[in-house]
């Protein structure tokens, strides 16, 4: 048997859509990030992006279990002597709704130079409304 290696030309991607609305924030990285990477697919190869494009809607209605809002901090470190800059995850979601998803996301990722080209196909938009009609994207069931 032959093992297939896609090449980038020959990547195909789709686009799917996700509610993001009481989803817990770790579960749907989780599978956000398999479709990026393009795990879901048999035609998955480890040094070429062929994962396909997501939209994720409703950022800012996404969940944390427990006291996570409180007690989960984000850490920012300038480059100064006494830089460190700590935020917890509500005051992170009050300014930026985008940012617990994204984060999440990102740090599911493989660590390699393809990680910020995974992350250009995730879209990520606080509310219902987003500029990517054109494309049709389907609806991606998530496991929450």
């Amino acid at each position: 048997m032959n093992t297939l290696s896609l090449k980038p030309a020959e990547v195909k991607p789709q686009w799917w859509i996700v509610d993001a609305t009481d989803k817990v924030a770790g579960r749907l990285a989780t599978d956000v990030a398999r479709v990026l990477m393009g795990k879901h697919s048999p035609q998955y190869t480890p040094h070429v992006v062929c994962g396909d494009f997501v939209i994720i809607i409703n950022a800012d209605k996404v969940k944390l279990t427990g006291s996570k809002w409180q007690k989960k901090v984000y850490d920012k470190y300038t480059g100064y002597v006494g830089g460190r800059k700590t935020m917890t995850a509500e005051q992170i979601h009050a300014k930026s709704p985008r940012f617990v998803i994204e984060h999440a996301v990102w740090r599911m990722l493989p660590k390699s130079k393809l990680q910020k080209l995974m992350m250009r196909r995730l879209k990520v938009y606080a509310g219902v409304d987003h500029p990517h009609q054109a494309q049709q994207a389907q609806e991606l069931k998530v496991n929450a």
